[in-house]
């Protein structure tokens, strides 16, 4: 990660890539879940040219994680496009995640009459929750999940429904992550590997973000009495209240920036999100 500017296009994501291109054609609907702390940044801007007229649903997980009014936002947003519908979903609230079935169904009136089960691909970037929200809809593990990205490696079709069938592919990313703030925010909520990331330049960006848009937050999670213009200061009084400073107070500063970006991602902060409509 160089300037904020991320380029990251593993092989088993162009070839991702190539067989949703080929699937595409085949299928009734297009699901894309989203992390409601970045529909923007998460939405992959190479779906809607392989996704045509296709109907749309886009999924906003991870709800429970972002800021309410933004997602009520985003949601009037998304659904100015023809053919989209956007529904924001918590993992936990099974009812709520098991009635995506129902709104695939509502999406597509004229199949409801028989015929072969409604084929839709769900497509999401990494980490995103994804085969969580295929579990909780089939009622039993059957998409593999962890806590890191690209857990996903090929495509599987997988019955929800006795009238629906998810075609689950990969989460891949695009090739260029433009503008540079995108690669930071998919950054920040864990969609890319730490392992490829200066997590300094993550977690200062995160660290400035929320000082700017959510100072109550941090000042009531970390007992700040005034927030710090500069990120260095902020994570620093951070990094004390964690047990970060060594010997003369030396900040250990790769310590802290991994602790704030995990209670970030694990939502142990507040609920916050990275990015509004029209902002990206």
């Amino acid at each position: 990660m160089s300037g904020g500017r991320i380029n990251w296009f593993p092989g088993h994501m162009n070839k991702a890539r190539r067989e949703i291109a080929k699937a595409m054609p085949k299928v009734d609907l297009v699901m894309e879940v989203l992390d409601a702390r970045i529909p923007g940044s998460s939405s992959n801007p190479l779906v809607p040219e392989l996704r045509g007229e296709t109907p749309f649903l886009k999924i906003l997980n991870k709800a429970d994680l972002a800021d309410p009014g933004a997602t009520g936002s985003w949601v009037r947003h998304l659904e100015n496009e023809p053919g989209v519908r956007a529904i924001p979903v918590q993992k936990d609230r099974i009812k709520e995640v098991k009635g995506l079935i129902e709104v695939t169904r509502s999406m597509l009136p004229e199949r409801r009459k028989g015929g072969r089960p409604i084929l839709a691909m769900i497509l999401g970037v990494p980490n995103v929750g994804k085969s969580t929200l295929i579990n909780t809809m089939c009622g039993k593990a059957i998409a593999k999940v962890g806590n890191r990205p690209a857990v996903t490696q090929h495509q599987a079709r997988i019955k929800v429904a006795k009238d629906v069938v998810l075609l689950d592919t990969p989460g891949f990313l695009w090739p260029r992550l433009d503008p540079p703030e995108c690669g930071s925010r998919l950054a920040v909520t864990g969609a890319i590997r730490d392992a490829v990331l200066d997590l300094d330049e993550v977690a200062f960006f995160a660290a400035r973000f929320m000082a700017k848009r959510y100072p109550d937050l941090l000042r009531d999670k970390y007992a700040f009495d005034a927030i710090p213009d500069e990120p260095y200061a902020l994570l620093e009084h951070i990094g004390a209240r964690r047990g970060c400073l060594g010997r003369g107070g030396m900040l250990d500063l790769q310590k802290v920036c991994e602790i704030f970006l995990r209670e970030l991602r694990a939502g142990t902060v507040g609920r916050y999100t990275l990015e509004w409509p029209g902002a990206v």
